[in-house]
């Protein structure tokens, strides 16, 4: 049995940055970074939880592979948006608004 301490710090410290990457950036691919540091600490947090439990087969060990897979494929859509936004914009920062190139 592992001690929990531990891990939960961990996961504590991966979500922490995480909401705070969110909370104060306004780069969209850091705030990107900061979702997938809150999405990490989860999974810390489940891996971990299942590793103290009795039962060595349970779905803590699976689910964070189709978790992992599932961001990976979120990763690669939102980085072709901030590209795309880049493209048009010129810029990636969330606080800019956009000026019509046609304004009188």
């Amino acid at each position: 049995m592992i001690h929990l301490v531990g891990p939960y710090l961990l996961a504590a410290a991966l979500v922490g940055l995480g909401v705070a990457g969110i909370a104060l950036r306004r780069n969209a691919v850091l705030l990107l970074v900061g979702v997938e540091l809150v999405l990490s600490g989860g999974l810390v947090l489940l891996v971990a939880t299942q590793a103290a439990g009795a039962d060595r087969w349970a779905a803590g060990s699976v689910l964070p592979l189709f978790t992992i897979t599932i961001a990976a494929a979120e990763v690669v859509v939102a980085l072709a948006v901030v590209l795309a936004v880049f493209r048009q914009r010129g810029s990636i920062d969330l606080d800019r608004r956009s000026e019509p190139e046609d304004a009188p």
